[in-house]
């Protein structure tokens, strides 16, 4: 659960930054509320969720209708003072009770359909993330009951127009918005605060005794090492896109080892000695995998192919029906030397290892195996 207020500030360079909230937690309190109608057969005007980070929100209800078993509600995205280009504009949900006992969840007008492998979701589904459709399941479930179910549309009438205004378009997310968030609260934060917060994170395991750390970039890589690996959480700090300064800071607080967990699209980029993997710092993760398969031998056809792909997933593909699958152990091993690079002048420095997972939680590649790895991990006082 959140240790802080939804309503408490966050504090930059002495400035009072106000907190918002996600797409997705628009769509689940927009799904909540027109459950919640359809079964009362009255229109509601305040809503109530609990965020997947515990944060409960409080939200006005607009547009609320009711027509029999369907009722349609919306939610005014709110981004606090991280203003992005979905603030302001109205989330909708549609939902009509049935007698299935099933709860079905898709997009409509306005949210955006994925047209292209690589982001965690199926081509031409709806792009609503697995997090806030979690939630927004959740929420209409507990609404109506557990035999009951539900027809749920998620749509935005602005999406279409707003989308235009983000990447979606170049992640293959076509004709509208993403309903995302993973932890429902948007904090607006400057990089160096939120590298201070996540240290901070190292600093309270180390204290607590642990020598050895797994670094993530966010929560699919938590999930996997709790899920897959077998291994506690408590061992486990984000690092983001901050894989240099973690690294930093994983070094200066003595931790003896380090496990870097994560999928490709991020980790490759540490093998070309890229230490912050944001896409604005730098993206060479074609390019690294095209050189590295050439080491390897790889044809002058997969080369091309890997080349003009324009995400990791999608040039994994292209490397299983080559064959090539052994460049994942190669791309381990060569981050870990590009990590002991980095600390030779440090004086003691920890052990490095690292694993890569495919989107369906699959180990790809470790530069030794991954049964020891997690043992080392699990073995740790907690």
């Amino acid at each position: 659960m959140s240790d802080q207020p939804f309503d408490a500030p966050v504090w930059h360079n002495g400035k009072a930054l106000r907190k918002g909230y996600t797409t997705g937690s628009c769509a689940t309190a927009a799904a909540k509320v027109a459950a919640l109608m359809v079964l009362r057969q009255h229109l509601i005007h305040q809503v109530s969720i609990v965020t997947p980070s515990g944060v409960t929100l409080c939200l006005n209800v607009e547009s609320p209708h009711i027509e029999g078993q369907q009722a349609i509600a919306a939610i005014r995205k709110d981004g606090g003072d991280d203003v992005d280009a979905t603030h302001g504009m109205l989330i909708f949900a549609r939902v009509t009770l049935d007698d299935s006992g099933e709860i079905a969840l898709q997009g409509g007008e306005g949210v955006g359909t994925v047209t292209r492998k690589g982001i965690g979701l199926p081509v031409g589904s709806s792009a609503i993330n697995r997090t806030p459709r979690q939630t927004i399941e959740s929420a209409v479930r507990e609404a109506i009951g557990p035999n009951r179910g539900a027809q749920i549309e998620i749509f935005a009438p602005e999406g279409e127009e707003r989308a235009q205004k983000t990447y979606n378009s170049r992640l293959g997310i076509l004709g509208g918005i993403s309903i995302i968030g993973t932890t429902g609260i948007v904090t607006p934060m400057s990089e160096e605060s939120w590298k201070r917060s996540l240290s901070l994170e190292l600093e309270i395991k180390r204290a607590a005794g642990l020598d050895r750390v797994v670094l993530v970039p966010g929560n699919h890589g938590e999930r996997f090492v709790r899920e897959q690996m077998g291994i506690d959480t408590q061992v486990v700090v984000t690092m983001s896109n901050f894989v240099g300064y973690m690294i930093e800071e994983a070094v200066r607080l003595g931790f003896k080892q380090i496990v870097l967990v994560g999928h490709p699209g991020k980790l490759i980029k540490i093998a070309a000695g890229i230490f912050h993997t944001h896409s604005h710092i730098a993206d060479a993760r074609m390019e690294t995998l095209v050189a590295h398969l050439a080491l390897l031998g790889a044809p002058l056809e997969l080369l091309t192919l890997v080349s003009d792909c324009d995400t990791t997933e999608a040039a994994m593909e292209h490397i299983d029906a080559y064959g090539f699958q052994h460049i994942y152990d190669h791309l381990a091993k060569r981050i870990c030397m590009r990590v002991l690079q980095t600390l030779r002048f440090t004086k003691n420095p920890p052990t490095c290892d690292a694993i890569m997972f495919s989107f369906d939680n699959q180990i790809l590649g470790s530069n030794r195996p991954v049964t020891e790895i997690a043992q080392e991990m699990t073995c740790l006082p907690l």
